[in-house]
């Protein structure tokens, strides 16, 4: 077989894993998005209630789903190699994992008023967040451990399970969701208190479906979930927190950034603040495509490592990146040249569509690099190198796009103070930084014939 036909056949097992990513990953943002609509209608304090509650919880459970993140590479390298008696027990340790990171996240969210307090909300508002989120924090044990089954699904190549888990949590998110906040079927009307039982609920819901799949499920018929229960191993559960830790701060440090960026704009004012968070959110939806496919390399590199094909591991690894580079010739002109489209279909408000208009064009240049960084870190993933990465994205993040963002906003030391606009510069430049860095880490890292989380 050439090597266009092997690098064919390997983006063709791309896709097979990365569409019902995608399709995954698209069900979990229309949640948020029918949370805000359906709260918003209900009223402005139960929207800004969800949105404030939304801030605490996503960080938190994202640095936990990131620890976990670390059982697909692992079972997926498992799986290439045919070691399948070693699969279920480290499943069982992300069980315990989830477990013990649900009670952390519990108990946080359990005591998170006094900062909620200290960002002085109006009173009305902070006793709907907390409501919410004490409603919320139920379905915090099903969230994780929905996580770390999806280890075991999409690691044995399974990704269509997560999918329609996922859309059938949708689905059932949005007539809790109606039932809840507007007081239905008998139900007392909670407003935005209803999101947080809505999403609980939804969430047991998928955590069902994810259990039932793996009892019954056809494909699973040679392994023997529940079979057997395994104890907690110690030494497994080192080795998964030692590859998912810089995983969880990886994903923390992105999102606590552009939470920060959010703040530190609003002085500038509310549309500017509305503005940005526009932007935010449609270049959210443009970055699910290479995420998709950046959690495909993984997977698929994880299996090819594991199977001892380390050439094939290595072309699908790199030329990912050529794919990569082809969302971006199809998402940076959709946002460059549909700008003022994209803007007008979030608010009519006409200066908040003039400074997100603005902001789109940087926002298109900055899919180019942004694109490159998460299919690299990925493929790094499926070789289980993670520590480098995670201070190549902290030194991103936080070492330049906060810093030169702030410089490039409000000062005149580089150009003359460009507002919100400078926060996107910087973010470009931070990226571009971080996906010159991980290329260079990917080109010269050199997998063995032995994974470093071998049992």
């Amino acid at each position: 077989m050439s090597l266009i036909q092997q690098t064919l056949h390997e983006w063709r097992a791309l896709l097979r894993l990365g569409a019902p990513i995608l399709v995954a990953q698209l069900a979990q943002m229309a949640n948020g998005f029918v949370d805000t609509l359906m709260a918003g209608n209900a009223s402005s304090f139960d929207l800004a209630a969800v949105g404030i509650g939304v801030s605490f919880w996503v960080p938190l459970s994202l640095f936990f789903m990131g620890v976990l993140g670390a059982l697909q590479p692992i079972i997926a390298e498992h799986n290439g190699a045919k070691r399948f008696d070693n699969i279920v027990p480290v499943a069982w340790q992300g069980i315990y994992i989830a477990l013990i990171g649900s009670l952390g996240v519990m108990l946080l969210l359990w005591n998170v008023m006094p900062l909620v307090e200290l960002f002085k909300a109006d009173a009305k508002t902070a006793a709907i967040v907390e409501g919410y989120l004490q409603a919320f924090v139920w379905g915090v044990p099903a969230l994780l451990l929905i996580t770390a089954l999806r280890g075991f699904t999409d690691g044995m190549g399974h990704t269509k399970v997560f999918m329609v888990v996922s859309l059938l949590g949708t689905l059932c998110n949005i007539p809790l969701n109606y039932i809840f906040i507007y007081g239905k079927f008998g139900m007392p009307e909670l407003g935005g208190i209803g999101c947080g039982w809505a999403t609980t609920g939804a969430n047991m819901v998928a955590l069902a479906a994810m259990l039932v799949y793996l009892h019954w499920g056809k494909a699973n018929k040679n392994i023997h979930f529940f079979h057997t229960i395994h104890t907690p191993s110690v030494i497994l559960i080192r080795r998964i927190l030692k590859l998912g830790i810089p995983i969880g701060v990886t994903l923390f440090v992105e999102v606590s950034m552009f939470c920060a960026i959010a703040i530190f704009l609003m002085p500038l004012g509310a549309q500017t603040v509305a503005a940005h968070q526009i932007v935010l959110n449609a270049t959210s939806m443009a970055f699910m495509v290479p995420l998709s496919l950046g959690m495909a390399v993984l997977l698929r590199v994880s299996y090819l490592v594991g199977e001892q094909t380390l050439g094939r591991a290595r072309l699908v690894a790199r030329s990912s990146l050529l794919l990569a580079l082809a969302i971006a010739c199809i998402n940076v002109p959709i946002l460059f040249f549909g700008r003022e489209l994209l803007a007008n279909m979030y608010t009519q408000e006409p200066e908040v569509v003039a400074i997100a208009t603005q902001l789109l064009k940087l926002a298109a240049i900055f899919q180019l690099v942004d694109v490159l960084q998460v299919v690299a870190v990925n493929g790094l993933r499926g070789y289980q190198d993670t520590a480098l990465p995670m201070w190549i994205i902290v030194l991103a993040f936080w070492g330049v796009c906060l810093p030169l963002g702030y410089v490039l906003a409000y000062t005149n030391i580089i150009i003359s103070a460009a507002g919100a606009q400078g926060y996107w510069i910087a973010l470009t430049v931070g990226l571009a930084i971080a996906a010159i860095l991980l290329i260079w880490r990917l080109f010269a890292f050199k997998p063995t014939s032995t994974p470093p989380l071998s049992t």
